[in-house]
């Protein structure tokens, strides 16, 4: 399989990756507006969709991107999926429409975040956040080393990153999709090797 068809978790994953996944939860759940009833999109949302599963709760609708997503995820009420690439799939949705986006682990793959970032604003309802996780330049030599050397993650992931992030590079590109410097808020985390992103829209 190559990046272009495999969604995250196709394939089983490691302990590393299952902390990881832990690690963004906690500040996903950290960030999410504090109301019920929310519609959610959560783009990249992995084989199992296991991010935006954990919401089921507080989700009215729950809408997932990614290349592929388990069958018996299909038939669960008031989710709705949308299989193929991020760029393909983004024109399709209705503009003002979510409550909260997640991008996690997800704009290090594309090769043009600055257009999927402009698209995502579009997407969120006034007051509505953006939250993003991006690994950093301090994170691309470990994950490297786990993946290529040591196997601890999969080395399809690394092979397809096209970008790291630090400050600097995420948030000119967050001003430049539309959301003003007071709304947006960075800080590293998972021990600097990720830095996590919100994005509140004004509109």
């Amino acid at each position: 399989m190559s990046r272009s068809d495999e969604s995250y978790g196709q394939r089983s994953l490691t302990w590393v990756d299952r902390f990881g996944v832990w690690l963004s939860q906690r500040a996903i759940l950290r960030h999410l507006p504090k109301r019920d009833a929310l519609s959610v999109l959560d783009i990249g949302c992995g084989y199992h969709a296991t991010q935006l599963m954990s919401l089921k709760d507080r989700i009215k609708i729950g809408v997932g991107i990614d290349f592929a997503v388990a069958t018996g995820l299909k038939s669960q009420p008031g989710f709705e999926w949308h299989e193929g690439a991020v760029e393909e799939c983004l024109p399709k949705l209705s503009e003002s429409t979510f409550d909260a986006i997640l991008m996690i682990s997800v704009l290090e793959h594309l090769a043009d975040p600055e257009a999927a970032l402009a698209r995502v604003r579009k997407l969120l309802r006034p007051q509505g956040v953006l939250l993003i996780n991006v690994p950093t330049w301090r994170g691309k030599w470990w994950l490297e080393l786990s993946a290529f050397r040591l196997g601890l993650s999969p080395k399809v992931e690394m092979d397809d990153h096209k970008m790291y992030y630090d400050v600097r590079d995420l948030w000119p590109r967050l001003v430049a999709a539309g959301f003003k410097p007071s709304h947006i808020h960075l800080r590293y985390h998972k021990f600097g090797l990720n830095l996590f992103a919100t994005a509140t829209s004004d509109e």
